[in-house]
């Protein structure tokens, strides 16, 4: 595989220059010098390839090789759907600059032959702590969708929590998984609309609602509304490719509702999209299914949430794709679970790429990892081939940490193997 190292090439070329100027005569040198490499840092690309693309799951060594060929695959507006997140997209950056804020202390000489990677949330056995995270549209990326991906998690024997908006139906998903999925609930304040999500959830055998609360409006993802028409926030340019994958998704089925019920779904999103604390407790005084709350970024919220007798969290800034210049989720983690006190699980999304996220999360107290760029790479790319690739990597890289770390099972993952920097 060819790499082209020519940009990475021409920024250290700057840097060299810019060492050998005045900028380290300031008072503080070598601050300064840090505070360069820093910026230069998250100037760079990604691990992907820019020349010779993968041909094969087989051939990638790390989640960022699917990344470039599902650039490729896609069209612009479908890539831009995927890759943006909002504003300035401070947010996708602090997102993975979070991770840098901790370090792992390895322990040695700990026989971690028979790893056991297993554990269990809600009632729900993983095979490993990472899950897909539920995510919209994805007929946009394959034509098989949600149902190429659970026949992914299902070969590869991992959770899957299903977006309201997905392309596939919620009958096709189980159908294709072999057994009931978490069920994500993104809902109107429109009582009707919410007790028919729920109810087919239940019928359908679902353990456990994940309620989107950090759903109120379309986030200003610039880069894709620049190939968006005017009106319609799902009509991009390439109208007749996005009306096949977009068109069919419970997201757009509610737009259709809300018009029904004499509503604009634009003007009256940020008003019926805006739930409540009396709202999460009638949903779940009605449901039979455990209520996981998404979106939560403050120890306030998570500890009212555990007053409110939710079941569990998702540590969840949406993939920065609703709101910037938020903190990562991963530096969140631990004043929420201080909240939480055990009470209940907490899970966490946005910015996990790395077997060692994932370590890093779980030794700052979270239950499980979702994951939802990587897979969706995976997904465009070569379907459910590389949704499977793609999960097969970074389930590989995070028994290669807990090896490293000297960590034989789950639960001896703990707050000493980490520390901030």
């Amino acid at each position: 595989m060819r790499y082209d190292l020519q940009p990475v090439g021409s920024r250290r070329s700057l840097l060299r220059f810019l060492l050998g100027s005045p900028l380290l005569l300031a008072a503080r040198p070598m601050a300064s010098t840090q505070e360069l490499l820093e910026v230069v840092a998250q100037c760079e690309p990604d691990l992907s390839p820019v020349g010779e693309l993968i041909t094969s799951p087989k051939e990638a060594i790390n989640v960022f090789d699917f990344q470039a060929v599902a650039k490729q695959a896609l069209s612009p507006g479908h890539y831009a759907y995927l890759a943006t997140g909002v504003d300035h997209e401070r947010g996708l950056h602090a997102n993975r600059a979070g991770f840098g804020r901790f370090a792992l202390r390895p322990r040695r000489l700990v026989d971690v032959t028979g790893l056991d990677t297993t554990t269990k949330v809600l009632g729900t056995k993983l095979s490993c702590p990472i899950a897909l995270a539920p995510a919209g549209m994805q007929t946009a990326f394959h034509p098989d969708g949600e149902v190429a991906v659970a026949r992914a998690a299902k070969t590869t024997d991992q959770l899957q929590i299903l977006s309201t908006g997905s392309g596939k139906s919620l009958d096709e998903v189980i159908n294709a998984r072999g057994e009931s999925v978490w069920y994500m609930v993104a809902t109107p304040r429109l009582w009707p609309v919410t007790r028919l999500q729920l109810l087919h959830a239940e019928e359908a055998g679902c353990p456990v609602a994940v309620l989107t609360i950090d759903y109120v409006g379309f986030g200003s993802q610039d880069r894709l509304r620049r190939l968006r028409g005017p009106g319609d926030p799902f009509r991009i340019r390439e109208n007749k490719e996005c009306r096949s994958c977009h068109g069919a998704s419970e997201i757009s089925q509610i737009g259709r509702i809300l018009t029904a019920f004499g509503h604009d779904p634009l003007e009256v999103a940020s008003d019926l999209f805006t739930l409540d604390w009396d709202y999460v407790d009638r949903i779940r005084d009605t449901t039979s299914m455990k209520l996981v709350l998404k979106g939560i970024l403050t120890h306030e919220d998570a500890s009212l949430a555990v007053e409110h007798g939710v079941d569990g969290l998702i540590i969840s800034n949406h993939g920065a794709r609703q709101m910037d210049n938020s903190i990562s989720t991963i530096e969140i983690l631990p004043e929420i679970v201080s909240a939480v006190d055990g009470r209940i699980p907490v899970m966490i999304d946005s910015g996990f790429r790395r077997g060692t996220d994932v370590f890093t999360a779980l030794a700052l107290g979270a239950s499980a990892v979702c994951i939802g760029r990587p897979y969706l790479w995976g997904l465009a790319a070569f379907g459910q081939a590389g949704v499977e690739g793609a999960l097969t990597i970074i389930r590989r890289e995070f028994e290669t940490v807990m090896r490293h770390m000297g960590t034989r099972d789950v639960a001896s993952i703990t707050a000493d193997f980490v520390q901030s920097t």
